[in-house]
């Protein structure tokens, strides 16, 4: 017999203080469905922390009825200066020149993180995640990095409009190949 996936009951706005709050849960969804070692969540949970500190950070979880976290999505006004900024524009003037890097890196919202436990994935989760996430952000363009790969997000990105921004590219520290994706807004 097949176990169910629990359904969603609700999709809510998170405050900072609300994440903190579940941020062993969110970091735990997060190991899960990266299918990262376990001692990461532990090396990610300041990070996460610094993230809710920047300039028009916002948050969304989907929860089941039993208030437990199956999905988790956050961003923030993406900037000159910041690590994940600095690593995408050097990608891109490598591979593009540097007009493509002004063009995409002026004015972007980064969306850092989207994850939705493996039990409850291809089922719309991550999509109203997404949508969630997006809805009335003010920046002109959304930017996310994943890894390569035939996956269910690569499949979500493209049917919502995303473009190939870069691809194939290595960040600092991780020897998979990444492929940044981005868009016009709003979505």
């Amino acid at each position: 017999m097949t176990a169910v996936p629990p359904r969603v009951e609700r999709f809510v706005d998170l405050s900072a203080d609300e994440l903190r709050t579940r941020l062993p849960e969110a970091l735990s969804l997060y190991v899960t469905a990266m299918r990262y070692p376990a001692g990461t969540a532990e090396q990610r949970a300041p990070m996460w922390l610094a993230h809710m500190l920047r300039a028009e950070w916002r948050c969304v979880g989907a929860f089941d009825p039993d208030d437990r976290m199956v999905g988790v999505a956050y961003g923030y006004r993406g900037a000159a200066g910041q690590w994940w900024h600095e690593q995408v524009r050097r990608g891109i003037i490598e591979q593009s020149g540097t007009e493509p890097a002004d063009r995409w890196l002026n004015d972007y919202f980064e969306l850092t993180e989207v994850h939705v436990a493996p039990a409850s994935q291809g089922r719309g989760i991550g999509e109203e995640l997404l949508r969630g996430l997006l809805a009335g952000v003010r920046a002109s363009r959304v930017l996310l990095s994943t890894p390569e790969g035939p996956t269910r997000a690569w499949r979500l990105y493209y049917r919502l409009g995303f473009t190939d921004v870069l691809r194939h590219y290595r960040f600092t520290g991780d020897p998979r190949p990444f492929g940044v994706l981005g868009r016009v807004l709003p979505l």
